[in-house]
């Protein structure tokens, strides 16, 4: 089935090479006069949206269709129809290949509450990967339940207790002491150094169930776009660069990346409603 687009320009070069009329040309080619003389209106947009989408793909290569629509929607204020936005999406082939996954339903889903206010649950977890030359390291993910904020990123060789606390120390100092922290049951959480920090600042400790990830599911959706943004989009030749990178692309997470879970905008946007 070729587009009525396509026996346009068909048309027009039947028209141009071989000298038909515009009547005959039309009826060969299957349309009519008025969509051969149509000529769009809203060219320059449709440029301006392309140009939008080639340069978000490129500069965020997994970034969907979703992830741009919102940005420009929400973060550029610009006010063009998704279906327009998608057509021209789709007309410059920049669909993500993605294989679908299976998931398995829980038989009894328990929803995660939803915090009222910043700083009310803060929830924590690890990650691992490697350098360039197989070197492994790890990171140390915290991030605000309320609006989706990545708060930090630490990346070092090893990340004992006593660094960890020192990492909550300054995000505190600067954001504020959460009422609650929220962590898997790993050795570091569990030890005698940082439950006694916890309970000297008043910070109450919610550990999830062995085995139960989805009860920490706010931090693993972040774990999953870290992997899927950051991580595997870089090759680290040392912890100062992983570091580097992680900071930047941290604040591209708070600042500029839609977030559907929030209402399609960013963390800090979200913060600045109630600020």
């Amino acid at each position: 089935m070729v587009k009525p687009s396509r026996r346009k320009e068909m048309a027009e070069r039947a028209i141009k090479d071989q000298g038909l009329s515009i009547r005959r040309a039309c009826k060969a080619f299957g349309i009519s006069e008025t969509c051969y003389r149509y000529q769009a209106k809203l060219s320059d947009d449709n440029a301006l949206i392309a140009d939008w989408l080639l340069r978000l793909t490129y500069t965020n290569r997994k970034w969907g269709f979703g992830l741009c629509f919102l940005y420009l929607r929400n973060v550029q204020g610009l006010t063009f129809n998704h279906k327009r936005v998608y057509r021209i999406y789709r007309e410059l082939e920049l669909n993500l290949r993605i294989k679908p996954r299976r998931r398995l339903k829980s038989a009894k889903p328990e929803p995660l509450a939803v915090p009222k206010q910043m700083n009310q649950v803060w929830s924590i977890d690890f990650m691992h990967d490697s350098l360039c030359n197989g070197t492994p390291f790890r990171t140390f993910n915290v991030l605000d339940d309320y609006n989706r904020e990545g708060l930090s990123i630490e990346v070092d060789f090893s990340l004992p207790a006593a660094r960890i606390t020192r990492v909550l120390d300054q995000i505190i100092e600067w954001r504020g002491k959460p009422k609650a922290i929220r962590s898997d049951n790993g050795s570091e959480m569990r030890s005698a150094e940082f439950q006694n920090w916890a309970s000297r600042l008043g910070i109450r400790l919610l550990f999830i169930q062995p085995g139960k990830p989805t009860q920490n599911a706010y931090v693993e959706r972040f774990n999953r776009t870290v992997r899927h943004e950051w991580l595997d989009e870089h090759l680290f030749n040392n912890i100062d660069h992983a570091q580097q990178t992680a900071t930047d692309w941290l604040w591209r997470y708070n600042n500029v990346r839609s977030h559907s879970a929030i209402g399609g905008i960013t963390p800090s946007q979200k913060l600045a409603l109630v600020a």
